[in-house]
């Protein structure tokens, strides 16, 4: 019987810890018993930061200090990587063999490496299928990944309170990281104006630092919802968690190449992710139940390039479920 779990990496930025969830919540479902413990072998992840109230009930313990790999003195064989425990199972999600050997140390029984399947020709490209490939290894192809269940109540009700049943809410999240990684604003408010007329309710998600294109929204869609910046639940929560338990009311959602579009497809929102780079698009997909994709590099060499009939056609198609 598994008793005790090992999860092993690097360590995790938003996106890294986003895309993981749905492999985290089918670990879960597979071992609902088990201790799973989590190691950042760099010291860093947001499982232990913005994500630590949502993996909450999913994830018992994170390690971030320790000789756990991420140096290469941390192999010598007198150096006790995870404080000399052992674990009845191990999952080393990164790919390097030397780290890897590290986390072996670790297995007191059953020992699961994407360093050594890395090496297989049939190594999937994506992230979220990699991830799959080692939880069916891990449960011999019992386990897969699983939306994540948010189970903070405080998260459920202010959601509920936010965006109450009767509507058909849509997510537009037009904020990203980098200017070019963005579809252009107008395009999201045509595509909010698009809503309005079908009766469905728009919802903006915008990020701390987009106060100046929030206010155009406001002006430009009144009848569009930001949730997020008019409050009116008085419940203590916010950011990521907040984010993802509204994902769960929507009927769908659109988002760059960004944070805030792995979140809606934590939350369990069917997705329309608008992508710059067709590679990255591949590789780095969200981990969304249902998933459309529009790459720019199909159109032109810029986001502006991105059509919103085309973005309207799959968005229709999210909303009615259609396959």
């Amino acid at each position: 019987m598994v008793q005790t779990i090992l999860i092993y990496s690097m360590g995790e930025v938003i996106g890294d810890g986003l895309i993981k969830l749905p492999f985290i919540a089918g670990l879960r479902a597979a071992f609902p018993d088990a201790r799973i413990s989590w190691c950042a072998a760099k010291g860093e992840t947001v499982y232990a930061g913005p994500l630590k109230a949502v993996v909450a009930g999913y994830v018992d313990e994170v390690f971030l200090e320790g000789a756990n790999g991420a140096k290469p003195r941390d192999s010598l064989p007198w150096s006790k990587p995870f404080g000399g425990r052992k674990f009845d199972l191990v999952i080393d999600t990164q790919e390097n063999l030397r780290r890897g050997g590290v986390a072996r140390r670790g297995a007191a029984g059953r020992f699961v490496s994407a360093a050594r399947e890395a090496r297989r020709q049939d190594w999937p490209v994506a992230v979220t299928d990699r991830l799959a490939r080692l939880l069916a290894l891990a449960t011999d192809g019992r386990g897969a990944p699983k939306p994540l269940a948010l189970t903070n109540p405080d998260a459920l009700k202010a959601a509920e309170l936010l965006l109450p049943t009767g509507a058909t809410y849509v997510g537009l999240a037009p904020g990203a990281g980098g200017q070019d990684k963005r579809w252009p604003l107008e395009n999201y408010l045509e595509l909010a104006h698009r809503i309005v007329a079908r009766d469905w309710t728009p919802v903006f998600f915008f990020g701390p630092d987009e106060a100046e294109d929030a206010a155009i929204a406001a002006r430009e869609v009144p009848l569009a919802l930001q949730p997020e910046r008019n409050r009116t639940d008085g419940l203590p929560v916010k950011g990521p968690l907040l984010v993802i338990a509204l994902a769960g009311r929507l009927a769908a959602g659109v988002a760059n190449d960004a944070g805030p579009g792995h979140m809606l497809a934590a939350g369990g929102a069917p997705l329309l992710s608008l992508q710059q780079d067709r590679r990255k698009a591949v590789k780095f997909r969200p981990a969304a139940a249902r998933l459309e994709m529009l790459v720019a590099e199909d159109y032109g060499s810029s986001m502006g390039a991105l059509p919103v009939d085309a973005a309207w056609a799959a968005l229709e198609k999210l909303v009615s479920g259609a396959a």
